[in-house]
């Protein structure tokens, strides 16, 4: 059991690196509410996000984060 423990916790730390790395790769967000109140504009990039790199490492976001916390409740069991 303890190699076990070994194991998941180096792949919690690889996976807390690899959800920082991927959220400091997005671009930043500061337009704010002056969006919201001139109106989005539908533009290309907006109608076609998900196969975009910003949509894509949207969703890597999502998927790391799901196994950090998966990770994190496996990690504080009493093994």
């Amino acid at each position: 059991m303890a190699a076990l423990r070994v194991a998941v916790t180096i792949l919690y730390v690889l996976i807390c690196l690899a959800l920082v790395i991927v959220v400091l790769l997005q671009e930043s967000r500061t337009q704010g509410l002056s969006g919201a109140v001139n109106g989005m504009a539908e533009t290309y990039w907006g109608k076609n996000k998900g196969r975009s790199m910003e949509g894509r490492l949207e969703m890597i976001t999502r998927i790391v984060t799901v196994l950090f916390i998966a990770l994190s409740v496996v990690l504080n069991l009493n093994w």
